[in-house]
């Protein structure tokens, strides 16, 4: 067996054992070219996205990824749908309040608020086949994420590319925590008072008592969200 048949091999068997990620329901095609793999196919949730490029990427051979996976969607929505759905909560969010907000419509910018100053940022929101393009600079990487989040939490999003820069450059366990925190304050399906989030190396630790196993899974999928975060650790509780 040729080095890159045996490196597919390994991705794949380790693929198999990740109980996050189905290939029986949803496979995926892999190819290997000179040790970086291009994984390619469609994806239950965002949890078997990370985790399958996580799992792939711990494989002996493989130095780099090229990351086609796509979520299915929770619904069907068009681009224009999509954009404005996230053009929207980007806009009503105080964090971003001074931000110039730009949605890019068949390649062309078209204003939805202009910053009064421009230190204050700008986010482009572009949508191409279910997938959202972030662009711009804005001040924190808290502000970065949040924004990153809300674009996974349109229901038609298939894939979220957050290329927004920031001021900061120091990125740690502490941001990611704090903009973890702030998305949970912002879920209208988490309490955020009753899950206390710790974090080491980007991975994320829940613990604590929820309502109901359909807060548990939104609280998780809200840490999953987050740009960087590499695993969850969900410890919550559901009350009886």
């Amino acid at each position: 067996m040729r080095d890159a048949e045996r490196i597919v091999a390994a991705v794949a068997a380790a693929l198999e054992r990740e109980t996050l990620v189905n290939l029986h329901e949803f496979p995926l095609q892999l190819e290997i070219d000179t040790g970086v793999l291009t994984m390619e196919g469609e994806v239950e949730h965002i949890m078997a996205k990370k985790r399958a490029l996580e799992v792939a990427a711990a494989i002996h051979g493989v130095s780099g990824i090229v990351d086609r996976l796509r979520l299915v969607p929770a619904r069907p929505m068009g681009d224009g749908e999509i954009r404005d759905h996230i053009c929207r909560a980007l806009l009503a969010e105080t964090l971003l309040g001074g931000c110039t907000i730009r949605a890019i419509v068949k390649e062309q910018p078209e204003v939805l608020r202009a910053a009064t100053q421009p230190e204050d940022g700008r986010i482009d929101v572009e949508v191409r086949e279910g997938i959202v393009v972030l662009d711009g600079a804005v001040s924190s990487l808290s502000a970065k994420r949040l924004a990153g989040v809300f674009a996974w939490w349109v229901p038609g999003s298939r894939d979220v590319i957050n290329g927004i820069d920031t001021a900061t450059a120091d990125d740690n366990d502490d941001e990611v925590v704090d903009a973890l925190r702030l998305v949970l304050e912002k879920d209208p399906f988490v309490d955020p008072s009753r899950i206390h989030v710790g974090c080491r190396n980007c991975w994320i630790t829940l613990d604590g008592v929820v309502q109901s196993a359909a807060e548990r899974h939104a609280a998780e999928a809200d840490a999953w969200f987050v740009f960087r975060v590499d695993g969850v650790t969900n410890r919550l509780l559901v009350k009886e």
